[in-house]
């Protein structure tokens, strides 16, 4: 499951020229259900939507200090399956990796639940599933994040066989940073 978030001081939703749902200051959450995913996603990222960090705390100016929870702020829900696309190959992206429509519908139905049960349901709001929305909003910042339930994709995976020597593809991404990263030149040799 993935979903990317976005602090934001207004958004709203409009279906066939009417507004269906608005926030003032807190998330907008655009979320993409795939093929495979389970209560347990949606259980890690609703978690972690409600308890990321990404205001200020006014008070005393600190940056990154307070959730969407602390500054009783809303949190507009979109479901969208179109983060779950490959694009990796010509130009046409590829949705199979996306949770069909009446499985994803019941699957962000729970989801909605869910983060309405571990934070205030009257603060969160919803598209429509399935239609023509318009989004509109405000990025404070920009401020902006992508969530994922499952890291598989972005981790290094360890090479099998060979002799057993180190490449680059089964280093940690740490130690790719570092020794990846450019070194200075020697020094001049003095005259």
């Amino acid at each position: 499951m993935r979903a990317i978030i976005q602090r934001v001081s207004s958004a709203s939703v409009t279906v066939d020229n009417a507004v269906i749902s608005q926030i003032s200051k807190g998330l907008m959450v655009l979320v993409g259900i795939g093929t495979d995913d389970n209560v347990s996603d949606i259980e890690t990222l609703t978690k972690k939507i409600v308890s990321l960090r990404v205001f200020d705390d006014e008070a005393s100016g600190a940056m990154w200090k307070k959730s969407v929870k602390d500054i009783d702020g809303e949190i507009l829900c979109v479901s969208q399956f179109t983060l779950l696309a490959n694009t990796a190959k010509g130009n046409k992206p590829d949705f199979h990796r996306a949770m069909s429509t009446e499985p994803s519908r019941q699957m962000y139905a729970t989801f909605l639940e869910r983060i309405g049960q571990i934070y205030k349901a009257e603060k969160i709001k919803d598209g429509k599933f399935g239609a023509m929305m318009s989004v509109t909003l405000t990025n404070e910042g920009p401020v902006t994040f992508t969530l994922d339930s499952r890291k598989f994709e972005y981790v290094d995976q360890p090479v099998t066989g060979g002799s057993g020597s180190t490449s680059g593809k089964n280093r940690t991404s740490t130690e790719n940073a570092q020794n990846d990263a450019p070194h200075a030149p020697a020094p001049l040799p003095s005259k």
